[in-house]
């Protein structure tokens, strides 16, 4: 395993390493009626991250597909997929392109980056736990995170709502994003 320590931590050597889909989930909560919160993920994406000699010089790209978003209600997600919201027809794609590792402190950094949802570029900051690094039982390197950030989902587009009768809105305007899952070293 190529390993090195940094800063307390046992880290990857450089090198370029691709989410393993099988074991990363790319979800979102959303507020419902005021009262509640929805779940949901995407299913396709694919992301790399590069991790560099100096590791505050890395950097990470994430793809998702939009049409694959699921909330686990067949209605809810039509409707997500739709002009309304996503337009997966119009816009296949919302993407994350990293620019900088603003901090960090033990294992958890403060990563800034470009997201772009329905054409629409904004500046995002994520909070990034590392879990550690590993060795799978095939020989292949991996490690772990946990990203979680939150977004207005106005400032992209999405500004369909209805307003309740009891005060309030349908679909609260901040989305928590959240992300775990692992890299593998890409062979």
């Amino acid at each position: 395993m190529s390993i090195r320590e940094w800063e307390g931590l046992s880290i990857p050597t450089p090198g370029t390493f691709d989410l393993d889909v099988a074991h990363t989930r790319v979800g979102f909560v959303a507020k419902h009626m005021m009262v509640s919160k929805v779940r949901g993920r995407f299913g396709d994406f694919s992301g790399t991250v590069t991790i560099a000699e100096n590791p505050l010089d890395s950097s990470a790209e994430l793809t998702i597909k939009t049409a694959s978003i699921d909330t686990g209600s067949a209605d809810r997600d039509g409707h997500l997929r739709s002009d309304d919201f996503l337009a997966v027809e119009k816009f296949p794609e919302l993407t994350f392109r990293s620019t900088r590792v603003a901090s960090h402190s033990g294992n958890e950094l403060v990563v800034v980056g470009d997201l772009t949802i329905r054409e629409v570029t904004k500046e995002v900051t994520l909070k990034v736990e590392y879990g550690g690094a590993g060795v799978n039982p095939w020989g292949a390197e991996l490690f772990g995170f946990e990203i979680e950030t939150e977004i207005e989902r106005e400032e992209f587009g999405l500004t369909w709502n209805v307003a309740l009768e009891t005060g309030g809105v349908l679909v609260g305007k901040k989305i928590k994003i959240e992300i775990e899952g692992e890299a593998q070293r890409r062979a």
